[in-house]
């Protein structure tokens, strides 16, 4: 059941990512360089619906929220270099697994790059220095029975540091995220597809689905992630065993290659410059560095680890954007 539930929910996740062009660093890069914010929309919106429908889950027992360790230095430095790397790959950890599966050979560049070097940072040679880089990690402790939160030790939230109830902070910020949502002007786009608040309702559902999965048959008590799943993939070459994660990430690139087909979008894709492979894969490395340094990636902090209000996620996800828009303007912006 592990691998069977992580395949089918990486399909659907592919096929959401295919048909809503939703690329975490075309949303972060368009919306610094062209005042453009269609897609980062999209994510505002599915962080809102996921934060109150992660919520919701754990308080009915279908899930135990277990939020990412606050590991300051590691989340800002691996923040900065994951988000380089987006903009050097051409694409986010999603991004460049969902693009693989339609035919882009620069996003299947990018992938095997950043498969590589995120299995050296989390079981290889790189592990020792990715440890020391990523100085002291701070959880705190849960044991009430009636918590949400998983008991033992978890990463610190907006919820524990403040000692209140878990539904007032996800209220105010969900509030906050809809006000902003729908309270600002949406940049116009065409084209087949979604459209971005389709797009957000549909990764909600997925991500609550892959939670509950991940969950239930993963032993992985965490939601949607794409790091550790290219890791997974690049352990089954030495006789380990794929999981939960691993199994999704091929689900992605099965479900973008089944949506492309069905859209008559597959194609072989080449850049008109072969150099653009040598940037995209130190993209790739950089993203295979960056995400296990800063304690997951876009998917993992970004858009699982923000909804459960995480201190680390939320400081990560900030230097993202951050790294993303320093190599946005360094590679185009001063063009």
């Amino acid at each position: 059941m592990e691998v069977l539930t992580g395949i089918i929910t990486g399909i659907f996740f592919g096929i959401v990512l295919q048909r809503g062009r939703l690329c975490f660093n075309s949303a972060i890069r368009d919306l610094r360089l062209f005042k453009d914010n269609y897609l980062w929309k999209a994510v505002m919106l599915a962080i809102a619906l996921e934060i109150i429908g992660f919520q919701f889950m754990a308080s009915v027992g279908w899930i135990a929220l277990r939020p990412k360790p606050f590991a300051p230095i590691g989340n800002i430095l691996g923040g900065l270099i994951f988000g380089f790397g987006m903009v050097l790959a051409g694409g986010c950890a999603s991004g460049v697994t969902y693009r693989s599966g339609e035919g882009m050979t620069t996003a299947w560049m990018a992938a095997i790059f950043y498969g590589l070097f995120a299995t050296a940072s989390k079981h290889g040679f790189l592990k020792p220095i990715i440890k020391w880089l990523q100085g002291p990690a701070y959880k705190v402790d849960v044991s009430s029975e009636n918590s949400v939160y998983i008991k033992g030790k978890i990463g610190p939230t907006l919820a524990t540091i403040f000692h209140m109830n878990p539904w007032i902070p996800a209220i105010i910020v969900t509030a906050l995220l809809l006000w902003y949502v729908f309270g600002t002007k949406t940049s116009e786009r065409g084209g087949k597809g979604f459209n971005w608040y389709t797009t957000a309702i549909l990764v909600t559902f997925v991500a609550m689905f892959g939670y509950w999965t991940s969950y239930r048959f993963g032993h992985r008590p965490y939601g949607l992630g794409i790091t550790g799943g290219w890791a997974s993939v690049y352990s089954t070459f030495n006789g380990g065993e794929l999981n939960w994660e691993g199994a999704e990430v091929l689900g992605i690139i099965i479900g973008a290659l089944i949506a492309s087909l069905a859209a008559k979008e597959f194609k072989l894709r080449m850049p008109r410059k072969a150099s653009t492979y040598a940037q995209v894969a130190l993209g790739g490395i950089f993203m295979g560095i960056g995400a296990p340094l800063a304690g997951g990636c876009n998917i993992g902090h970004f858009l699982t680890g923000v909804p459960h209000l995480a201190l680390g996620s939320i400081l990560a996800s900030v230097f993202f954007v951050l790294g993303n828009w320093t190599m946005a303007y360094w590679l185009y912006g001063r063009r």
